[in-house]
């Protein structure tokens, strides 16, 4: 596909979990070892992720996550707490915690990611953020990658929309 016609999915039904979790559940026709892999595995990260790993995240211990929007890049320490393939991902990055779960549905996997922001207010825009990168994901899983969608860059995609309709399903707008 051209980068340029790439346009978002629709919203997805999401939800917050107390004041400051965020819970976004996406179905994905893949396997849970190809989405585990796209989670852990720098080089597919780099792929589709708002940041860069700096090694593999399938493992505990810890790890740098590159923040990225164009040429600007914001290292910040990351800890990966659990790491159980391919079912149970788990990781502070900077202050947010976040958790992906994995579990089979069919032949593909239903990842429900769990994102703990220290701001609240954040939340609209994380999910926003989400929305994006997953989309891109799932187009890199199926053998259909638009490259990743960081950043400014994303306000091109369809960034604002999301973030504003996210923020009334969050009761936050």
């Amino acid at each position: 596909m051209d980068r340029d016609a790439f346009r978002p999915s629709p919203p997805a039904e999401v939800r917050a979990d107390g004041a400051a979790t965020l819970v976004f559940v996406r179905d994905l026709r893949h396997p849970l070892a190809t989405v585990w892999a796209a989670l852990t595995d720098p080089a597919r990260l780099a792929e589709w992720a708002p940041f860069l790993a700096d090694r593999d995240l399938g493992s505990p211990g810890a790890a740098v996550l590159t923040m990225v929007d164009g040429e600007t890049t914001i290292p910040t320490a990351a800890t990966i707490h659990r790491a159980e393939p391919p079912h149970l991902l788990e990781y502070t990055w900077g202050d947010d915690l976040l958790r992906w779960e994995l579990s089979p549905l069919g032949a593909g996997t239903r990842l429900t990611l769990r994102h703990t922001v220290a701001d609240p207010g954040m939340l609209p825009m994380v999910t926003a953020g989400w929305h994006l990168c997953l989309d891109v994901a799932d187009r890199l899983l199926d053998g259909d990658p638009v490259g990743p969608i960081r950043g400014a860059e994303a306000l091109n995609f369809g960034w604002s929309e999301l973030r504003d309709t996210y923020a009334d399903r969050l009761g936050q707008g």
